[in-house]
C-alpha cells in the first residue's frame, strides 16, 4: 500500500550529513582509511563530577518517573545562575525553559509562532535546520546575507531596504556557525532596536559562546532584549554533552508559557538524573572552561595548518568548534573541492555551500578530533602532495 507523504516534506530533503556519512561508511567498507573532519560532535568527556552525579541519581528508584514538563526547579535555577555568572544577565527560574536539546526548541518556536505564509529571516550562510524548522511550520524563509568582507555580520540597512513586510521572526547566531565570527560591538543593541521598529521576534541560537573565546556573549546582554528576543542555549558544546540533548530556552516568562503550550503536547520532561547532572555541569568553575579551551587551542593550531596545506585561506579570531576557510580561487566550487580532497587525501571536510550560497567558496573542518588525529591528517597531506 502506498501512503502519500505529507506535502510539508516536499520542501525539505534528507540532511546532507546523513547522506554523506553513508558514502563515507561505504568507502571504509571498501578498505579506505577515511578521516572525517565534518561533524561537530565533541569527542571529549564531561567533567567527572557530572557523570558521577548522573550515576548516583540514576541509582535512586524514585528518579525514574515522569518529570515536570518545565524541568526540575534545580536545573532552571542552575541555568539562571549560569547566565548571571557567565553572561552577566539576571534571570528568574520562570525565564528558563529546559529543552531536550536546543534543536527541539527551534521547532517548538516555529510551531508556536508561525502561521502559513509568515516570513522568517534566516542567515546565509547558516545552520540548515533554521530553514527546515520554519519551512515545516509553513513559513516563507527569507535569507539575509553574511559576507566575509563585512566580517560575517548582518547588514541591517540592507535588510530593511529589501523590505520586512510580513516578517515575524529573525534568526541570529553568534558566535556564528559555520563562519566562527563573533558579533561586532553593538550588534545585539542594533538587532534589538531593529526588532522593536518592525515588531519582529528575534531568535538567537547560542551554543558556541564558550568555545575558543574567553568572552561569552548573549543577545540577552542587550538592553530591552527580553522584550523582543528568545535565546536557545545548550550544554552540547560548552560541556561536552551533545548526546545528552540538554538545552534551554531563555526569554520572558509569558513567552515561554506560550512555547510550553506546544511543547507540552510534544514531549514529557527529561530523565531526572540527566537534569540533576546538568545542574552540576552548569555550576562548574572557571577551571572547566579554561581546560576546555586549552585543549581546543592546540587543535586550532593544527586546524589552521591543515587549511593552509589545502590551499585555503582561514581568517584568525574564529570561535566555536570549526575552522572556516576560503578555497583557492582556481577551484570550481566547494563541492568539487571537497570531493578532490576526499579522493586525494582520504579526508572528508564540509562544503560551505550546504549552509547557503554565500558559503559556496568555503569549506569547514571540525576540531572535534584529538591532536593525534589532526596531526595524522596534516602528515598525510604532506606525504601525498
Amino acid at each position: 500500500m502506498d501512503v502519500r507523504l505529507a506535502d510539508r516534506l516536499s520542501s525539505v530533503g534528507e540532511y546532507y550529513f546523513s547522506k554523506k556519512l553513508r558514502q563515507i561508511a561505504q568507502l571504509r567498507e571498501d578498505g579506505r582509511d577515511i578521516i572525517s573532519l565534518g561533524i561537530g560532535s565533541p569527542d571529549m568527556a564531561p567533567h567527572v563530577s557530572v557523570t558521577d552525579a548522573l550515576a548516583a541519581e540514576a541509582g535512586r528508584p524514585e528518579a525514574h518517573g515522569y518529570q515536570p514538563y518545565a524541568g526540575i526547579a534545580d536545573l532552571r535555577e542552575a541555568f539562571a545562575e549560569w547566565y548571571g555568572s557567565r553572561y552577566g544577565v539576571s534571570l528568574t527560574q520562570s525565564e528558563v525553559l529546559p529543552l531536550i536539546g536546543s534543536k527541539e526548541g527551534l521547532m517548538h518556536i516555529a510551531m508556536t509562532y508561525v502561521n502559513m505564509g509568515d516570513r522568517v529571516l534566516i542567515p546565509n550562510p547558516g545552520y540548515p535546520a533554521y530553514r527546515s524548522a520554519f519551512t515545516l511550520a509553513g513559513a516563507e524563509c527569507v535569507e539575509y546575507r553574511l559576507r566575509e568582507k563585512t566580517g560575517w555580520q548582518p547588514d541591517i540597512a540592507e535588510i530593511e531596504s529589501a523590505g520586512v513586510d510580513g516578517v515575524k521572526i529573525m534568526v541570529v547566531n553568534y558566535p556564528n556557525m559555520p563562519t566562527g565570527a563573533m558579533p561586532r560591538p553593538g550588534l545585539f543593541d542594533e538587532l534589538v532596536a531593529f526588532a522593536r521598529r518592525h515588531g519582529i521576534l528575534l531568535v538567537s541560537d547560542n551554543p558556541y559562546s564558550f568555545i575558543r573565546t574567553d568572552r561569552p556573549v548573549s543577545i540577552m546582554q542587550a538592553a530591552g532584549a527580553m522584550e523582543v528576543a528568545l535565546e536557545l542555549n545548550s550544554l552540547s558544546k560548552s560541556h561536552n554533552m551533545a548526546g545528552w540533548r540538554i538545552g534551554a530556552l531563555i526569554g520572558d516568562s509569558r513567552r515561554l508559557a506560550e512555547v510550553m503550550r506546544f511543547k507540552s503536547n510534544m514531549d514529557s520532561g527529561m530523565f531526572r538524573a540527566m537534569q540533576v547532572a546538568a545542574a552540576v555541569a552548569l555550576r562548574l568553575g572557571d577551571e572547566w572552561y579554561l581546560s576546555l579551551n586549552e585543549a581546543y587551542a592546540e587543535r586550532e593550531r593544527l586546524g589552521y595548518r591543515i587549511m593552509e596545506q589545502l590551499g585555503c585561506d582561514a581568517g584568525r579570531g574564529q570561535a566555536g568548534l570549526f575552522v572556516w576557510g576560503r578555497i583557492p580561487d582556481d577551484e570550481k566550487d566547494c563541492y568539487s573541492f571537497i570531493d578532490s580532497v576526499l579522493d586525494k587525501y582520504d579526508l572528508f571536510v564540509t562544503p560551505g555551500g550546504i549552509f547557503g550560497s554565500e558559503g559556496e567558496r568555503y569549506v569547514r573542518i571540525s576540531l572535534c578530533a584529538d591532536v593525534a588525529t589532526l596531526g595524522r591528517v596534516s602528515d598525510r597531506i604532506s606525504r601525498r602532495v
